[in-house]
């Protein structure tokens, strides 16, 4: 009779969801952060700005 190697991969999934979660909260926070910089502020504001008034 074989031996087999028997592995508990049961909450594997789970804890891969975590991370990636855990990863995606940091990243929104660190997106608020730099969203919240007068200096970025204005650079989206005249980005947009360009974009609507935009006449070709």
């Amino acid at each position: 009779m074989p031996l087999r190697l028997v592995t508990e991969q049961r909450g594997a999934a789970t804890a891969e969801y975590a991370i990636a979660t855990m990863a995606a909260v940091g990243f929104a926070g660190l997106l608020v952060v730099i969203m919240r910089s007068d200096e970025v502020r204005g650079i989206l504001t005249e980005l947009v700005r360009n974009a609507l008034s935009f006449s070709g």
